[in-house]
């Protein structure tokens, strides 16, 4: 899939010793990694020596760029990576962290069908068109600290990026053949569809109805409550649930701080 020397390239990063000062930074500020298993723990070191060698961070808006940020956001981002054959989001070159969240004309969902013009603050960007992923500080922080609160701005970002590893951005990734696209289609859109019911008549949701603006946001906001919450989305959305352990070829409730469904 990926080039020799890329591959090998690869393969002696992730073996080097991760350094302990980063590690530090990865047990204090991303709590889900003492819940892994070792053999996780050091899959998902690997993975982040390799994003943090390949990827450019840049600091704006006057943040100090610091290996604490670096290595927090590269650590959350690796999760979605575990026990998969990854390219390390090929489409993404640069990672933008400002101090705080940050306003932008827009327009946007605000639920029930209506959709408004306007300043909207975000914590977190990226786009098909671009070559760069916009993050929050204050946010990836706040996103890492509490793992079972179904909101992580860093899984919700980086899951679109490997919705676009298809070349596409449509809510799917890249599936292994035919009936996975088949069969992923068929839950997804049954599942978007009953969010969007859910919204219009205001009721209350698992997954965030902002993943009701469209299928693209769609998988991103079940990326984060697959992680995050994922015993209430396995008893409440089995088929989706299913989907996504397939894909991500993990079983989040093995290592969730999640109380209860």
């Amino acid at each position: 899939m990926f080039g020799l020397l890329t591959g090998r390239r690869r393969a002696s990063l992730r073996s080097r010793e991760f350094p302990h000062s980063w590690l530090h930074i990865v047990q204090r500020n991303v709590p889900v990694f003492k819940r892994l298993t070792k053999e996780d723990q050091r899959e998902l070191l690997g993975h982040a020596q390799v994003i943090l060698d390949e990827k450019y961070f840049e600091g704006c808006g006057g943040l100090d760029l610091t290996d604490e940020v670096r290595v927090t956001i590269a650590a959350q981002a690796c999760l979605l990576l575990l026990h998969r054959d990854t390219d390390y989001f090929p489409h993404l070159t640069s990672i933008l962290v400002y101090p705080t969240g940050y306003s932008v004309e827009d327009e946007r969902h605000v639920g029930g069908g209506v959709w408004e013009e306007g300043p909207e603050d975000r914590v977190g960007h990226t786009s098909s068109q671009l070559r760069a992923l916009v993050l929050a500080w204050d946010a990836v922080l706040n996103g890492a600290a509490n793992p079972a609160d179904g909101w992580n701005v860093v899984l919700h970002e980086f899951a679109h990026q490997l919705d676009f590893e298809n070349k596409n951005a449509d809510g799917t990734p890249a599936l292994g053949g035919y009936g996975d696209y088949v069969a992923w289609s068929k839950v997804m859109s049954r599942e978007l569809e009953a969010l969007r019911r859910a919204d219009a008549l205001g009721a209350t949701t698992l997954l965030d109805t902002y993943g009701a603006t469209n299928p693209t946001e769609f998988f991103a906001v079940a990326t984060e409550v697959f992680f995050e919450r994922p015993k209430a989305l396995r008893a409440r959305h089995p088929d989706l649930y299913a989907q996504l352990q397939r894909f991500f070829k993990q079983d989040p409730v093995e290592f969730s701080s999640e109380l209860g469904d």
